[in-house]
């Protein structure tokens, strides 16, 4: 274990030399209670920032041990920290200065929602937190006299008053743990009162802007409907009323502008816990929850969509269905079979991003193109089963289309951003509009195997798709493809949000609605190049591969995946869910 002292020194001995000498620097350093890890060191000022932890012990630290007791108020203590450290960093952030990226301190900026991050982490020895610093340069002359004000002015003070419990609010941060415990509790709730949802009173649902998540100032609050109010004893905030929406079918209505999108954004983002403030930390849907769109153009592999799509005039089969460029009814109709595959008990649907003949065909329609002409079975006519066979609720927002009254077992009004329950009034309605009696076919669940295959290589003496890497046998069994020579690995480049590359392949995840963080398309990115280079063999089924990923992070997190010994600043977990959204569109044989 080398001492700050030995760093100083090194930094002394390397002043005005050429940048790659800054590599000398990689190693641990005793810093006064705390270990400074140079993990990576950057090729030159312009490139991406070097990375940089910080390892402090519990006792130092000094947070109560029921802070970090379970999953939750782990996840729940990293994200508090996080947001801590990065409003200290911000003050010193190119205050040391030079060429490119020098000077840069940074760290993951959280949103309005908890996320487990590698920015930070709780072990059993104590808490890891994880950033990037510009090493700082004349040109590409080193200057080490920045860096060391960095390392030795700066981040000593960040890190003591974001990590050291007693320099923090306790009150603050019990509240953030609070919060998540009573988030858990309203969640774990859900099944036992048969509820696919919770909205409480009082909430604050729409945002700020579409480009801002925070939210708005002076809005509508909910309240819910009487007919549909339930109250529930919280560990630590007590009595909360809200709106429960029931197991089943709900539709949600009204007119233009009312409020019908916001709530339905809301629910899709109720799988997340989110910050104290936030107007939506008492939203919370069923963690399991898919919003699913139809999407023109998307890559289909396998899938059984016979529930919904049936003799087709091309004499395609169905019941494995394969398309470089789905339709928007076919792409819909796969991504409910995908999303019964992923295991979601909620499908979310709003009809202005749905294909309107996948959804529903009205009366007139019927009578003009006769069912024996017709391949798709409408979405109207399988929801009620999808529900009573299958166990999927669905919350559908419309707002051109009365055929859904008929199905709906909860109808929801949504006037000037205030909930109205009108089920009964509209059932009576329902009576003097009957819908025409189709001929459904029998509802069968779909049934598929789809084995992963690798895309064809590129170049079959140094494949892209192969490699043994640090991982060796341990997790694929023989180097893929039998030649010793294949060590060339897959590169990702992530695009925000919206996607990444991956070798020569994009990767479209812009209508991945519940994706909330460019961290989370990161690591996407990172459990795809793994599954590429380990695990996808020809044998293996995507839902095997996906069960398996999972698993590996709910033991271990994402430093399972990491590159080499350490895993960088920058990417934050995925739902299940996510990770198969993300595979399924992964073009491949």
């Amino acid at each position: 274990m080398q001492q700050a002292a030995d760093l100083q020194n090194l930094l002394r001995s390397i002043h005005r030399k050429s940048y790659p000498a800054y590599k000398s620097l990689k190693g641990v350093y005793q810093f006064d209670r705390y270990l400074l890890s140079i993990d990576h060191v950057q090729g030159d000022p312009f490139a991406s920032p070097s990375h940089i932890s910080v390892r402090i012990s519990h006792r130092d630290a000094g947070f109560p041990s029921e802070y970090y007791k379970n999953k939750i108020t782990k996840v729940t203590l990293r994200d508090y920290l996080t947001r801590q450290f990065e409003q200290q960093v911000n003050l010193y952030t190119f205050r040391a200065k030079g060429s490119g990226k020098s000077g840069l301190i940074s760290v993951t900026h959280c949103g309005q929602e908890v996320l487990e991050r590698t920015a930070c982490e709780i072990t059993e020895k104590g808490i890891i937190a994880r950033f990037f610093i510009g090493f700082p340069a004349n040109g590409r002359t080193i200057n080490a006299q920045e860096l060391e004000k960095i390392l030795f002015e700066f981040l000593p003070v960040c890190v003591q008053k974001a990590f050291f419990y007693r320099n923090l609010n306790s009150r603050q941060l019990e509240q953030a743990i609070f919060l998540a415990e009573d988030q858990a509790y309203i969640r774990s709730e859900l099944a036992g009162r048969s509820l696919a949802a919770f909205v409480a009173d009082g909430s604050v649902l729409p945002r700020e802007s579409g480009i801002s998540s925070r939210p708005m100032k002076d809005s509508v609050p909910f309240y819910s409907p009487e007919t549909l109010q339930v109250s529930m004893q919280l560990p630590h905030k007590g009595t909360i009323t809200g709106m429960g929406i029931p197991k089943g079918i709900t539709l949600i209505v009204g007119g233009g502008y009312h409020g019908k999108s916001t709530l339905l954004n809301a629910l899709e983002l109720g799988v997340y816990n989110h910050i104290p403030g936030d107007g939506r930390e008492y939203v919370i849907t069923d963690e399991t929850a898919l919003k699913l769109r139809s999407e023109d153009g998307r890559f289909v592999k396998d899938v059984d969509i016979s529930l919904f799509i049936n003799d087709l005039p091309n004499k395609k089969d169905t019941r494995l269905f394969s398309t470089e460029d789905a339709s928007g009814s076919t792409s819909q109709a796969a991504g409910i079979v995908e999303g019964m595959e992923a295991g979601s008990r909620v499908f979310l649907l709003d009809e202005d991003t749905s294909a309107t003949n996948f959804m529903v065909r009205d009366a007139f329609m019927q009578k003009v193109i006769q069912r024996e002409k017709e391949p798709i079975t409408p979405f109207l006519e399988r929801a009620g089963d999808l529900y009573k066979e299958a166990g999927i609720s669905t919350i559908l927002v419309a707002g051109s289309s009365g055929a859904f009254f008929h199905i709906a077992d909860t109808i929801i009004q949504m006037d000037n951003y205030k909930p109205v329950d009108i089920t009964a009034a509209t059932k009576e309605l329902c009576k003097d509009y009957p819908l025409l009696s189709s001929d459904t076919p029998a509802f069968r669940l779909p049934e598929s195997r789809r084995i992963m295959t690798k895309p064809a290589a590129q170049n079959p003496r140094r494949s892209n798709y192969y490699g043994r890497g640090h991982f060796g046998k341990e997790h694929n069994g023989e180097n893929e493809g039998g030649q010793e020579g294949r060590q060339e690995r897959l590169k990702t480049k992530v695009h925000g949000k919206d996607g990444f590359s991956l070798g020569k392949q994009e990767i479209d995840l812009r209508y991945i609605e519940q994706l909330i963080d460019s961290e989370q398309t990161a690591a996407l990115g990172l459990l795809l190049k793994f599954a590429a280079e380990y695990l996808i063999d020809g044998k293996r089924t995507l839902p095997e591969i996906v069960h398996y990923l999972d698993n590996q992070l709910q033991k271990n997190g994402l430093s399972f995946f990491g590159e080499g010994s350490y895993i960088p600043c920058g990417y934050a977990v995925p739902r299940s869910q996510e990770i198969f959204s993300c595979f399924n569109r992964f073009r491949r044989p």
